[in-house]
């Protein structure tokens, strides 16, 4: 039996993954359209909703925030959003959505994402949108606050790390590390999941399950084998930092920004 959804999605080569990790994730997925902004959504959704299953939704669309097609339109069908964005976003996610991807995102998230819709199926999933509208308001309005720096231990001192001097977090063996532009590595009591959801995602990118990015720490960035991107940064870490083939094109649609 088809399983018809819609992706939103204002990035053509994340909205292109999504529909690949989907039909990997559940072969009786159908995609019935892949739409890129609040007017052409609600247009589509006007006409086409009843068919649809599930909605996957990105908050930051082409013109507008995703939250603007519930106040246009009534909304009867689960969501599961995609996002790249803060904290405050999230939560409301976890409040109201049926579940949410977090940019960038692999296969078995998305096989996670389609699992809970299905356990879901038979449950009113309506998303708390009075909620989301009030967040959306606040994105709007420039009040989402991403994280300005860190308290980080440093001997027998509590010290202030800046944000701004951070080239890449990493982990290993359970242990997030920063590393500052000069070289310097200090211990963050975060996961990069966390700090996924607190840095400006326009100056970090999570490359892969170790690292994430400043932006400012790229030097340059070279083809590696299968279609992955080798990313060079300064300092060095001690491992490579690889941009996978399936995230290569986020990736460098984001260095574009």
């Amino acid at each position: 039996m088809k399983l018809p959804v819609a992706i939103i999605e204002d990035e053509p080569a994340t909205a292109r993954n999504l529909a690949r990790l989907l039909l990997e994730a559940e072969p009786d997925i159908e995609v019935l359209a892949v739409l890129t902004g609040v007017h052409e959504a609600v247009n589509w959704l006007k006409i086409n909703m009843e068919q649809c299953s599930l909605l996957l939704m990105d908050i930051h669309l082409s013109d507008g925030l995703s939250f603007e097609i519930f106040e246009t339109i009534p909304v009867d069908k689960p969501v599961i959003f995609v996002t790249a964005y803060d904290e405050y976003a999230l939560k409301a996610f976890r409040a109201g959505g049926i579940d949410y991807l977090l940019k960038p995102f692999e296969a078995a998230d998305v096989t996670a994402a389609i699992q809970k819709f299905k356990r879901l199926v038979n449950t009113p999933a309506i998303a708390d949108y009075n909620h989301l509208l009030k967040i959306a308001r606040d994105l709007k309005a420039g009040a989402s606050v991403y994280r300005q720096s860190f308290l980080v231990h440093y001997r027998n001192k509590l010290i202030p790390l800046n944000v701004q001097e951070i080239a890449w977090f990493y982990t290993v063996n359970e242990v997030v590390y920063a590393n500052t532009s000069g070289g310097a590595s200090y211990i963050i009591e975060l996961t990069l999941e966390q700090l996924q959801q607190e840095l400006n995602p326009h100056n970090f990118f999570r490359a892969n399950r170790q690292f994430i990015i400043s932006r400012e720490c790229i030097k340059e960035v070279e083809y590696y084998f299968n279609g992955r991107l080798f990313v060079v940064t300064h300092p060095l870490p001690a491992e490579k930092v690889i941009v996978s083939k399936a995230r290569a094109p986020e990736f460098k649609q984001w260095m574009n920004r």
